[in-house]
C-alpha cells in the first residue's frame, strides 16, 4: 500500500470566483452608490452569482473542456445575470434609471470575466506545453480500439495536461500478471490515473483493479463499450470524441465546493475558539491539572487527507501513560480521571480540535481520524479503507451519529464506520454538514453510550 501523496491545486476556481465578484464590485463604484446602497447591491448579486454559477456550472472548467464549452457557459451567465441586475434596479433603485448605464456595467463586467476565463484557460495550456508541469500521470490497461484511439489521444495533445507513462495489454501477458504489473508500475511511478478499456478485461479484474485504486488513493476511470459496469453513479467526460466514465465523483473535490467547505469550517472555528475555547480552556486545565498532573491537551498523531500525518488535540480525560496511549478506552477504563469521564460523555474533549480544523487539517465534518498505529492495523484488512483519506477528517462524522464512534470491538464496527464514511464523502452538501453538527450536539446533551 503506498497512498497518494500529490495533489491538484485545489484554488484556481475559488481565486477565479472571488476574481469575478471583485469586478462585480469595483465597476459598480460607476453607479456613484452611496457606501451602504454599494453594500447592498454587492451582496444582492454576489449570492446571486455564486446561486447562479452552482445551477449553470459555470466553473465547472477543466483540463478536458472546449472552448466552445467555456463560451457557452458564459453566454448563459451573462444572459441570466443580467437580467437578475435589471430586476434588482427595477426593484430597489429606480424604475427609471438609465438602461445605457447598466448595459455599459454588464458589458464590462463580462468583458473583464470573458477575457479573464479565456486566458487562463489558454496560459495553462501553453504552461503544461512549454515547462512539462502541471501533469497528470496515467496509464492505460487494454487492447481494445478505444484505448489505441485513446493513447494517441494523449500522445497528441500534451496541453491536455496528462502524461501516458505506460500502455498495458494483453498480448503476451495473462491477466492476473497484467493486474500484478499494472498494481506494481502505479505503485512505483505514483500514478494519478488509471484508464481501463471494459471490453478488455473481465468482470474480476476490473473489480481487483477497482479495490487496488480506492485502497492506494488513485483515480480510476473507464473506456466504455457495450458492457453493463456498475449500478453506481458515473460521470461521463469527453477527451475528443471519445467518452471516458468516472466511477466515482466526490463533490468535495470540486475547487468551489472546496472553497465555500473551507469557509464554512473557518466560521465555525472561529466561533468556537473566540466564543467556547477562549474562556473554556484555562477553567478546564486548571480543573485537570488539580486533578493529575500532566499537559492540559493531549495530542497524538493520527491520519488525514491523502493519507499524511498530523498532531490531533483534545483536551487530557485521562492519567499520562505513553505506553498505553494508543489503546482503545474501554467502559470503567482506570485509566480516565474523574473530571475526563465528564468531558468525554458530553464530547468536550473534542473541542480542541477546531484549533486543528481552523489551521486545515481537519473539517469540522468529516470521516474520524484514526491514530496512526490503528490506522496501519486497518489497511490491508478492511477493503476501501484507504478511500475515508480522499476527504479531511472530521471532529464528527456521518459513522459517529450513525452508532459507530469509539472502541472498534469487532470487524463489523470499523467496516460500518468505512461503509457510513464513504456514504459521507460521495454525497456530499453543506446541509448534511450542518444535519450531522445539529445531531452531534443533541447527542452530546443526552451522552452516547459509546462515549467512555
Amino acid at each position: 500500500m503506498s497512498p497518494q501523496r500529490y495533489r491538484y491545486s485545489g484554488y484556481l476556481r475559488p481565486i477565479t470566483y472571488i476574481f469575478d465578484i471583485s469586478v462585480l464590485s469595483v465597476v459598480a463604484l460607476q453607479f456613484g452608490f452611496s457606501l451602504l446602497q454599494w453594500g447592498c447591491f454587492v451582496l444582492f448579486h454576489a449570492l446571486s452569482w455564486g446561486i447562479l454559477s452552482v445551477k449553470l456550472g459555470f466553473y465547472e472548467v477543466y483540463r478536458i473542456t472546449k472552448v466552445v464549452r467555456i463560451l457557452s457557459l458564459i453566454i448563459q451567465q451573462s444572459v441570466i445575470f443580467s437580467l437578475i441586475v435589471f430586476f434588482y434596479f427595477h426593484i430597489f433603485v429606480d424604475k427609471n434609471y438609465e438602461s445605457e448605464k447598466i448595459f455599459i456595467y454588464l458589458g464590462e463586467i463580462f468583458l473583464l470575466i470573458t477575457a479573464y476565463k479565456l486566458g487562463i484557460y489558454f496560459l495553462l495550456k501553453k504552461y503544461r506545453r512549454f515547462t512539462g508541469s502541471n501533469f497528470r500521470k496515467i496509464v492505460i490497461v487494454g487492447n481494445s480500439s478505444s484505448a489505441q484511439q485513446l493513447k494517441q489521444f494523449f500522445q497528441n495533445t500534451p496541453d491536455y495536461g496528462y502524461k501516458l507513462k505506460s500502455h498495458f495489454n494483453m498480448s503476451s501477458l495473462s491477466e492476473a500478471a497484467l493486474v500484478k504489473n499494472v498494481m506494481e508500475y502505479s505503485i512505483d511511478k505514483k500514478i494519478d490515473e488509471i484508464y481501463c478499456s471494459v471490453s478488455s478485461l473481465s468482470n474480476h479484474t476490473i473489480n481487483e483493479l477497482v479495490d487496488f485504486a480506492d485502497n492506494n488513493l488513485i483515480t480510476i476511470k473507464f473506456i466504455p463499450d457495450n458492457k453493463d459496469l456498475y449500478a453506481k453513479q458515473l460521470k461521463i467526460d469527453y477527451y475528443s470524441y471519445l467518452p471516458i466514465l468516472s466511477l466515482r465523483r466526490i463533490p468535495v473535490d470540486d475547487p468551489l465546493n472546496q472553497f465555500f467547505k473551507r469557509a464554512f469550517d473557518l466560521i465555525m472555528s472561529s466561533l468556537v475558539i473566540i466564543c467556547i475555547l477562549s474562556w473554556l480552556t484555562p477553567l478546564l486545565g486548571l480543573l485537570i491539572r488539580l486533578e493529575s498532573k500532566g499537559p492540559v491537551f493531549f495530542k497524538q498523531k493520527r491520519n488525514g487527507l491523502d493519507y499524511n500525518e498530523f498532531y490531533c488535540y483534545k483536551f487530557r480525560s485521562m492519567k499520562p501513560d505513553s505506553a498505553k496511549a494508543n489503546e482503545w478506552v474501554k467502559p470503567n477504563d482506570h485509566r480516565v480521571t474523574k473530571i475526563g469521564k465528564f468531558i468525554r460523555k458530553t464530547s468536550i474533549d473534542e473541542l480542541p480540535q477546531f484549533f486543528n480544523v481552523f489551521i486545515g487539517n481537519m473539517s469540522v465534518v468529516g470521516p474520524r481520524p484514526h491514530p496512526v498505529s490503528h490506522t496501519e492495523m486497518f489497511v490491508g484488512k478492511i477493503d476501501k479503507f484507504m478511500v475515508r483519506h480522499l476527504v479531511k477528517p472530521g471532529i464528527t462524522g456521518l459513522a459517529q451519529i450513525s452508532g459507530f464512534r469509539g472502541e472498534v470491538e469487532t470487524d463489523y464496527d470499523i467496516i460500518n464506520r468505512v461503509k457510513y464514511d464513504i456514504f459521507y464523502i460521495e454525497n456530499w452538501s453543506l446541509l448534511l454538514d450542518i444535519k450531522i453538527i445539529i445531531q452531534t450536539i443533541f447527542k452530546a446533551i443526552e451522552g452516547d453510550k459509546k462515549a467512555y
